[in-house]
C-alpha cells in the first residue's frame, strides 16, 4: 500500500468519525474506546495575565472514554512489542 493510499484511508476514517460526532452520534471502536460530544454552556472566565473577567462562549468538545481492553493493555505489566 502506498503512502498516498494509506493517507486517503486514514482521512476517510477520521472524516467519518467527525461526521458522526457532528450529527450528535457516538462512535464506539470495540477494544479501543468510545468518542462522544459534550456540550459546555457559556460561562465567565478570567484572563490569567490581567485578572479581568472574560465571557467564554458555549462550545462542544470531543470526549474519549477508553475501552476495557485498552485500559487492560495500558495497565498490564507485560511489555507489548509491535
Amino acid at each position: 500500500m502506498s503512502a498516498a493510499d494509506a493517507e486517503t484511508i486514514v482521512e476517510t476514517f477520521f472524516g467519518s468519525i467527525a461526521e458522526q460526532l457532528r450529527s450528535g452520534g457516538r462512535v464506539e471502536l470495540r477494544g479501543f474506546g468510545a468518542f462522544s460530544v459534550r456540550a459546555y454552556e457559556a460561562r465567565n472566565g478570567r484572563n490569567p495575565r490581567t485578572g479581568a473577567g472574560v465571557p467564554v462562549e458555549p462550545k462542544s468538545r470531543v470526549h474519549f472514554k477508553p475501552g476495557k481492553a485498552m485500559l487492560e493493555r495500558l495497565n498490564s505489566k507485560v511489555s507489548i512489542k509491535s
